[in-house]
């Protein structure tokens, strides 16, 4: 895979995973003589290539074998060369969560986007009624956010796709009900510039572990979305003819095997009825929460792998069992858990090394608390391995991930870059 090396230009002191010596020279031919993790600065987070490919494939295998179609969550990465592997590997198209993320998606060259989120935006909703090509799908979950639409829709040239959102007790965004969903699936029937496309959720709102009781507190709610698309159907709120067809979606990137076994009988491409899943986080995935959670410890898809790894230099020893590291809460994601540390490369060049006994106790801005005990070695200058918890905070917090051969080698090499754009 080819991301971002070959049209990055001149690397400069924009991008803190950038070393000073490579200031100034052109990113391709930097890359190309393979420069060693040790050339590059700390604190860091990186990609690793192998993984990245493994897990784009995996995915995208497993959809297909089990039937439905995938729009990845684009707000995992907002990486367009990420993006792109995503959709050779056979994704439809891709998922955004906010008005900006949906015009990067459309400036990339997307064709079809789903906005997973009620677009108000006035501004938005006047530029997306402008004649365009490919597919756009919004979200609405309420008869007032639909009377909030109206007006800036009226003269679209051609109508805007809307899905209805389901939500539940204690959820996030959705209508609360199977009646209130139906009426707001009237609404958009009934609203000159709108298009009722189909029925949608997030079903991650309602459990946060792999626990059987939030496993079936997530069937239950991917059930009564089941059942609202064939109540629709039934009593003939669909329009005859959505070009594309019906959508039917749900699946973040923690219960998407559950959502599957819900859904996946709807999905029925002849017919006009599309089941998607929005998975996203399984493109970094990570050594934390989306570890212990993820389906593919619950069926036989093939591994994930993380592909995030953060690396921090340790630059005080101030007291016994305390050691203070260069990565901070400005580089490394910590609301899904701290960061474990992994491995140590001695001196900062030495092999990668595994290490135990070692604990991330807390992290400031810019500083990582690091105890351990009196067995073992850490000294200032080692650099350290670190395992993240939550991809989808972690991309955010760098504009340039380098990507390495392979971050468990002893001495991995650096074979490319990831461009974010997060605004």
């Amino acid at each position: 895979m080819a991301y971002d090396a070959h049209h990055l230009g001149p690397l400069d002191p924009r991008f803190k995973a950038v070393p000073v010596t490579a200031w100034g020279q052109d990113a391709a031919e930097f890359t190309a003589r393979r420069p060693r993790l040790a050339e590059l600065p700390t604190p860091l987070l990186t990609l690793d290539a192998g993984a990245l490919a493994d897990n784009v494939a995996t995915l995208a295998r497993w959809t297909g074998e089990v039937g439905v179609d995938l729009a990845p969550h684009g707000k995992t990465t907002m990486a367009p060369a990420l993006w792109r592997e995503q959709l050779a590997a056979g994704a439809i198209g891709l998922t955004v969560a906010t008005p900006w993320q949906l015009s990067v998606a459309l400036r990339e060259g997307v064709d079809w986007v789903q906005a997973a989120y009620p677009v108000l935006d006035p501004a938005v909703l006047r530029w997306l009624s402008a004649p365009r090509s490919g597919r756009v799908l919004v979200w609405a979950d309420g008869v007032d956010v639909v009377e909030q639409m109206a007006p800036h829709v009226r003269e679209a040239a051609q109508p805007l796709d809307v899905l209805v959102e389901l939500g539940g007790a204690g959820g996030r965004t959705g209508a609360r009900s199977l009646d209130a969903a139906a009426d707001v699936a009237r609404a958009v029937r009934a609203t000159p510039g709108l298009r009722l496309a189909g029925v949608a959720g997030y079903e991650g709102a309602f459990a946060h572990d792999a626990s059987g009781e939030s496993l079936g507190t997530v069937r239950s709610w991917v059930a009564d979305l089941a059942a609202l698309h064939r109540r629709l159907a039934g009593e003939g709120v669909y329009p005859a003819d959505v070009p594309g067809g019906l959508v039917v979606s749900a699946g973040g990137s923690a219960y998407y095997d559950v959502v599957v076994d819900g859904l996946g009988g709807l999905h029925a491409p002849a017919d006009g009825v599309r089941v998607v899943l929005r998975s996203g986080a399984y493109v970094g995935h990570d050594d934390g929460f989306y570890r212990e959670v993820t389906p593919v410890n619950r069926v036989r898809s093939g591994g994930l792998r993380s592909a995030l790894h953060g690396w921090a230099r340790v630059v005080s020893r101030p007291e016994p069992g305390l050691a203070l590291a260069d990565a901070g809460k400005r580089d490394l994601p910590f609301d899904e858990g701290l960061p474990v540390v992994q491995a140590v490369r001695r001196g900062g060049d030495g092999a990668t090394e595994d290490l135990a006994g070692c604990t991330v106790s807390a992290l400031n801005d810019q500083h990582a608390f690091v105890r351990f005990g009196d067995d073992v070695d850490l000294r200032v200058g080692d650099v350290l391995r670190l395992g993240i918890s939550h991809p989808c905070t972690a991309f955010d917090k760098w504009g340039l991930l380098p990507v390495l051969d392979d971050a468990l080698a002893p001495q991995p090499v650096l074979v490319d870059w990831v461009r974010t754009v997060f605004g």
